[in-house]
């Protein structure tokens, strides 16, 4: 942001509109959410199928709705993510604090409440089953933010979880190619939890500072990274194990290709030590994951 611009906002204490909608859609991180809408799309027309009808795809108004649902609930997430570690992510990431700096906290809280209660409706006129997973997502993404992220592996293992949950509703909601939706979404859980014991071992710095028990400090690096390799080790057994089962040719030869980018994930995390070491690692499993998702169109 420009120097003159922050200056003015924190004297008038009402920064320009664009400013509080640039830090607002940063706080609700549009990209990824952008990402989760393009995932749940390609899924349907990939794997629900069928496959390359995009008229009957961008005419799907429940599909929509799924979507929409899904991404007020991963927006709300960030902001309550966001509001509780404030005092954290001035230490590990000064540069990206929003709430406080260019949104009150009253509007992030507000806006956290509302982007909830509209994706629990939405869920709630699509099914039954979808209002219960639009639940849970809400209650997880709080007890995540106030207290379990920052234990060891339990906050992990429920962002993971979220995010497998993205694929899992289509699944749930249109109940075809359920096997390779949940194959997918197990492909999702793993890469996450990989990424976010990663990313916990990057912030060790401003986690250890305010009272976070996550495994890089209760553990150490070493340790830690043993139970990554402990870990990826079980995922590729349980891929080709689960192609075998399935006789699926292109999930065998999908899952081969994917072991060149986590090798390389696996030779870097031995050799890493440093915060930007676990950045690169971090940024490398979202590659990891896009591969994942593309090879959607050839299963």
């Amino acid at each position: 942001m420009n120097p003159k611009v922050r200056s003015k906002a924190a004297r008038t204490g009402t920064p320009p509109f664009y400013v509080f909608v640039l830090g607002f859609l940063r706080l609700i991180r549009v990209q990824n959410l952008l990402i989760i809408v393009a995932t749940q799309y390609f899924a349907r027309l990939t794997l629900i199928g069928p496959r390359g009808d995009w008229p009957s795809l961008l005419l799907d108004t429940k599909l929509f709705l799924l979507s929409l649902s899904t991404v007020c609930i991963a927006a709300a997430g960030y902001i309550i993510n966001d509001y509780f570690d404030i005092k954290i992510d001035i230490v590990n990431k000064p540069d990206r604090v929003i709430i406080g700096r260019y949104l009150k906290r009253q509007i992030a809280m507000g806006a956290h409440q509302a982007l909830n209660f509209l994706g629990v409706v939405i869920g709630f006129y699509l099914s039954k089953w979808i209002f219960v997973v639009n639940v849970l997502s809400v209650t997880l993404l709080w007890f995540y933010s106030s207290t379990f992220k920052r234990q060891p592996f339990i906050g992990n293992f429920i962002v993971a979880f979220l995010t497998a949950l993205a694929l899992i509703v289509l699944a749930v909601y249109y109940r075809q190619q359920v096997d390779l939706l949940l194959i997918y979404a197990l492909f999702s859980f793993v890469i996450t939890l990989v990424r976010e014991i990663i990313k916990d071992m990057e912030d060790v710095k401003g986690d250890a500072r305010f009272g976070c028990r996550t495994l890089p400090i209760i553990w150490g690096l070493r340790p830690t990274k043993q139970v990554l390799y402990a870990i990826i080790a079980t995922f590729i057994v349980s891929l080709f194990t689960i192609a075998y089962f399935l006789q699926n040719q292109q999930l065998f030869w999908m899952f081969v290709i994917l072991l060149i980018p986590i090798a390389w994930l696996v030779y870097r995390l031995v050799r890493a030590d440093t915060k930007r070491d676990f950045s690169y690692l971090s940024s490398l499993c979202k590659l990891i994951m896009l591969i994942g998702v593309a090879s959607m169109a050839w299963v």
